[in-house]
């Protein structure tokens, strides 16, 4: 388990992490989500110890020490492989770093390639593989030697859509096996997929911090799917509605300020037989960040 307890950062004269605390839980993902530049990389950074910072972090529940550095795995938002190095020579490399003997690595290795689909072999230099591939490679790094804690900051990015299904099976299985996992990611998506848990930081703070399922209960049932006889711009006009649109099946979505509303607006559409379906929903994180961050995270 990690803690994190009133972390504070600053750079020079100005702070970019304020009063911050979060746990994660073994055998759970916890998602780390906001705008560029809220601050969720220099938070990975002090978890790591890679910066200086005020405040208290601890793993399994001592304090975070050298000791620790062979339990953890970190992909970097900025992928830093050598381009001439072949695959086994890069993970060779940084998987001694984390205390595994090269019998080790090289018994591994194979099994992860395969898990992870890397197109290659291992005598390929890095330079001749594909970002995607590339990634994979670092991938692998990361994960090779069973990390207890596993941090990953945006490890989707760049990569195809059924590149992002193979990742995502291999961080599932990380949590299956009981590893603690955070990671940042801009598709909200695939934080509703993946995380159990979610932090929200804005302008280096917390603004939400729980369960996912929680958070979204605890916003109402704010999204409204209806099938009426009316259009679009009558239901703008309804109390409450922010935003409509139009879905392929003939349904009209409303997002709603606040679940309050849902009532009002079903007791209106259901006069004079205008009102055919209505269902009500909790929002979506992406939602629930633009109320509370003012922005779209997709």
């Amino acid at each position: 388990m990690l803690e994190v307890k009133q972390l504070n950062k600053s750079f020079g004269t100005q702070q970019v992490l304020f009063d911050v605390n979060l746990t994660a839980h073994p055998g759970r993902i916890l998602g780390l989500i906001g705008k560029n530049g809220s601050g969720k990389t220099t938070l990975f950074h002090s978890i790591l110890k890679f910066v200086s910072y005020t405040g208290e972090i601890t793993i399994a529940g001592h304090p975070f020490n050298e000791q620790d550095y062979n339990q953890i795995g970190y992909l970097p938002e900025e992928r830093s492989l050598m381009p001439k190095e072949t695959i086994q020579q890069q993970v060779q490399f940084l998987a001694s770093l984390k205390g595994m003997s090269p019998k080790a690595i090289n018994a591994a290795l194979p099994d992860w390639m395969d898990r992870l689909g890397v197109k290659g072999v291992l005598s390929d230099k890095i330079k001749s593989l594909s970002k995607g591939n590339q990634q994979k490679v670092q991938m692998i790094a990361t994960l090779i030697h069973q990390p207890k804690l596993i941090i990953l900051d945006e490890p989707f990015s760049g990569l195809d859509p059924v590149n992002v299904e193979i990742m995502k099976s291999v961080i599932l299985q990380q949590k299956w096996q009981g590893a603690t996992i955070i990671f940042s990611d801009h598709d909200m998506r695939n934080v509703e997929e993946l995380c159990d848990d979610v932090v929200m930081i804005n302008d280096g703070r917390i603004v939400l911090n729980g369960p996912v399922n929680d958070i979204r209960q605890e916003f109402g049932l704010t999204r409204l799917y209806v099938r009426v006889d009316k259009s679009a711009d009558d239901l703008a006009q309804l109390p409450g509605v922010t935003e409509v649109s139009q879905l392929n099946d003939g349904k009209f979505k409303l997002i709603l300020s606040d679940a309050k509303f849902g009532r009002a607006i079903f007791e209106q559409l259901s006069q004079g037989q205008y009102l055919q379906t209505f269902d009500q929903e909790p929002p979506t994180l992406n939602e629930i960040f633009k109320m509370k961050a003012g922005a779209s995270h997709e």
